[in-house]
């Protein structure tokens, strides 16, 4: 009975002093925020797109224009940002890239909407926009194939490491995509849907 009661209290007495130790170590260690969201008055989470943010072209008749985005709570050591907007769903094999954006500035906190015409010149000064899965620079909206289904789009803003990617606007999405895999520390997505 007594060496049970010796096991417990060294079980309690190392969970103690183990305690300490973590908390020692993680003293004066900046905490990075944990609520990065990514927010729009254009699109919803789970709801379809509206015809604004459809592809004009490939058959589909829509507007194809980029939704306003804003963001919050991003970590305190971003120091830059990157926009993806991809369908996971696409018959492809590989999904389809609909928009790139990279080299975003850290103080930015909102991209407008329709940022992604190019003749807009409404994407956040010194950012980078590159080739989609149209073969186009800027956004290319939802186009899925007729009768294929519900399709998930999902717009993804990542918070990187660097302060911008060594990458031009004629980068590949995939290319991109790898770079902001190298760096990112955070990301957040709103997944609208469409399907025609």
């Amino acid at each position: 009975m007594s060496q049970q009661r010796d096991k417990k209290l060294f079980r309690a007495l190392a969970a103690a002093f183990f305690g300490c130790v973590i908390g020692i170590a993680s003293a004066g260690t900046p905490s990075e925020p944990t609520s990065f969201n990514l927010n729009s008055s254009d699109i919803n989470e789970g709801q379809s797109l509206s015809t604004d943010q459809v592809f004009s072209g490939f058959g589909c008749t829509g507007n194809n224009i980029s939704p306003s985005l804003s963001w919050t709570g991003a970590p305190e050591s971003t120091k830059s940002f990157a926009l993806t907007v991809y369908d996971p769903d696409a018959p492809t094999g590989s999904g389809w890239w609909h928009w790139v954006v990279f080299n975003i500035d850290s103080s930015t906190t909102s991209i407008s909407r329709n940022a992604g015409a190019l003749d807009s010149k409404l994407a956040p000064q010194g950012s980078v926009q590159s080739r989609t899965d149209f073969g186009l620079k800027g956004f290319g909206g939802a186009c899925p194939p007729e009768g294929h289904g519900r399709h998930r789009y999902q717009f993804t803003l990542h918070a990187l490491n660097v302060d911008t990617l060594q990458l031009s606007d004629d980068s590949s999405a995939a290319l991109v995509g790898y770079m902001i895999n190298q760096h990112r520390i955070a990301k957040t997505t709103i997944e609208a849907i469409y399907e025609r």
